[in-house]
């Protein structure tokens, strides 16, 4: 014979979990603010990345809306369209920032011992150099 665990007669299907398994009154709840909701920035990213079909020089091609909205603007900005022209500029502006942003200059090279001994040999020739000018100078102003 087989045991259920459940009580005789309760019955258990969809939409009828077990009573066992069920919150509790007064306790709180697995998930307690809810779905979370779509920020601006997402659902601007979501829409620029969708997929649109255009049609250009007489072949339909599939492409983002972001780029349908840069073809346009550059179209527009090549009729002289002064607004589309100065927006397509700040775009640029834009851009470049965060082009140079992102590739930061790499740092420099660090001097190895060999590079410094040659520094070193430099600094003390042109101090030589400008100690026996200094004194040419010295002894071509002293009066004989």
């Amino acid at each position: 014979m087989n045991q259920c665990k459940f009580p005789v007669g309760y019955e258990v299907g969809y939409g009828k979990p077990p009573r066992h398994t069920r919150f509790k009154t007064g306790e709180p709840s697995a998930n307690p603010r809810g779905r979370p909701r779509k920020t601006m920035a997402a659902l601007l990213v979501e829409g620029l990345n969708k997929k649109v079909v255009v049609t250009e020089n007489g072949r339909r091609r599939t492409i983002t809306v972001r780029e349908a909205v840069v073809k346009q603007l550059i179209n527009q900005s090549a009729t002289a369209d002064l607004r589309a022209t100065k927006m397509l500029f700040d775009l640029t502006k834009d851009a470049e920032k965060q082009a140079g942003a992102a590739m930061a200059p790499e740092p420099a090279p660090q001097f190895t011992k060999a590079d410094e001994e040659v520094v070193e040999q430099l600094i003390e020739r042109l101090r030589h150099q400008i100690l026996t000018e200094m004194a040419a100078e010295n002894a071509a102003s002293q009066p004989k």
